[in-house]
């Protein structure tokens, strides 16, 4: 009678302990499918943000790119302006934003971000976006001079407010030697800088002070010539001038670098 009991508490004993330990696979089971499932609902809720912040990156771009307006095409006669803006995409962290613009259908910049490898994205409208412009080149293209003892271009403040440059740096490429130096630069006839002896800067960092400030108003076109102590052969020529801000604005009058188109003549005027 006691074996029988004994047996009888053992087989009890094994019956609870399947039991428990089928409880465990069923929990340990259902835990499995739950988390990765819980980790895909999180996923949405993290790219959401980090779409937001691509695109106002992009949006930071755009305006970056229109304050820099002295910024030239692939070729010397080519002019970034604004318009060209429309299709620039650009990688960043775990995805891509991309802008769209188009002033024919109102003056309103978009920014998407695109998270990579999912459907996430967040959109950033700035409008009136062309307001972000200041000083960009006209139409004419950057030229020579005297041979290639002058570099002449235009810009036009096309900003809402009065600009007043009171500084510049600039760089170049020459195998003339000695190295050639700016002996003056004027901007509408008036002599801006007269110092003599500015040699090229690679870094564009310094800022060399006007003999005289030029305040240029909006929508007001100024002729620019610098002048070399001698012929240059220049290529990759940068002028950046500086505002009463410390703003600066760099135009890369060679970005072709062929040397102000090659054989660009400016003709009478300077």
């Amino acid at each position: 009678m006691r074996n029988f009991k004994s047996i009888n508490s053992r087989g009890i004993s094994v019956l609870f302990l399947v039991i428990a330990m089928l409880l465990m696979v069923t929990i340990g089971y259902v835990f499995s499918y739950l988390i990765p499932t819980k980790q895909k609902s999180v996923r949405p809720q993290i790219y959401s943000p980090q779409a937001f912040f691509i695109a106002q990156s992009g949006a930071e771009f755009a305006i970056r790119y229109a304050a820099d307006q002295g910024w030239r095409g692939a070729t010397d006669n080519g002019i970034f302006d604004i318009n060209r803006l429309d299709g620039i995409s650009r990688p960043l962290g775990n995805g891509t934003f991309a802008i769209n613009y188009d002033d024919t259908t109102g003056d309103i910049l978009t920014s998407t971000g695109q998270i990579t490898g999912s459907s996430e994205s967040r959109v950033v409208s700035i409008s009136n976006f062309s307001d972000f412009l200041r000083l960009v080149f006209d139409s004419v293209a950057p030229c020579w001079c005297n041979q290639t003892r002058r570099a002449r271009f235009y810009f036009r403040n096309v900003g809402g407010s009065r600009r007043t440059l009171t500084g510049f740096a600039a760089s170049w490429n020459s195998s003339v030697t000695p190295a050639p130096y700016i002996t003056q630069i004027t901007l509408d006839g008036n002599l801006n800088y007269t110092g003599g002896t500015y040699y090229s800067d690679p870094d564009l960092s310094t800022s060399q002070s006007f003999d005289d400030n030029e305040r240029v108003n909006s929508n007001e076109l100024i002729t620019v010539v610098v002048y070399w102590n001698g012929n240059t052969n220049a290529t990759n020529i940068v002028i950046k001038f500086f505002d009463d801000t410390g703003e600066g604005y760099a135009f890369n009058l060679d970005s072709a670098g062929n040397g102000l188109n090659g054989t660009t003549l400016c003709g009478a005027g300077c």
